[in-house]
């Protein structure tokens, strides 16, 4: 979501029980329903509630400006000063890449980002080159390793004759 959309999410944008956010649309998108993994929700119930919405404190520069502060520390503290090149919008546009990576479907992509218009989507189709793909594979025995597979990033792959799950990770 844009950081507007999420500056003005509310908690009742917040469905627990299907794991889904509500986003209402900013700059004449289209509103989207999104699913939250279990880290998110975790993370955002974490979030005190002291007004109706989740991040709304004050005023939209603090937001920001807080986002810098947190990204110029993490930044000195690893020793990557590349890392304040990263905005909010980042995080939007890699996940925009990242989705056509993984589905090809430009169709999807653009209803994942609320565009209106196919044009603004093409933009997340030739950011990064992906043509060098390295993966770690990791095999499950179960539905337990399965699932700490998946929570760990894994993707399923397919199951081997033996019933055993196989796993892949982009390095």
């Amino acid at each position: 979501m844009r950081p507007g959309e999420a500056w003005n999410l509310k908690w009742e944008d917040i469905d627990t029980y299907t794991k889904q956010v509500r986003i209402t649309p900013e700059k004449g998108s289209n509103p989207r329903v999104l699913p939250l993994s279990n880290m998110a929700l975790n993370l955002v119930s974490k979030q005190p509630r002291n007004n109706e919405f989740l991040f709304k404190r004050g005023q939209y520069r603090h937001f920001s400006e807080c986002f810098r502060k947190q990204r110029k520390k993490l930044a000195v503290n690893l020793g990557k000063p590349d890392i304040n090149r990263i905005q909010l919008k980042t995080f939007r546009h890699y996940k925009g890449t990242m989705e056509y990576h993984k589905t090809k479907d430009i169709l999807n992509v653009k209803i994942v980002l609320g565009h209106r218009n196919i044009k603004n989507t093409l933009v997340y189709t030739h950011l990064i080159n992906f043509r060098n793909d390295e993966y770690v594979s990791k095999v499950a025995k179960n539905a337990d390793e399965a699932c700490e597979l998946i929570e760990a990033g894994f993707e399923f792959v397919c199951s081997t004759p033996d019933e055993l799950l196989i796993f892949k990770k982009r390095k």
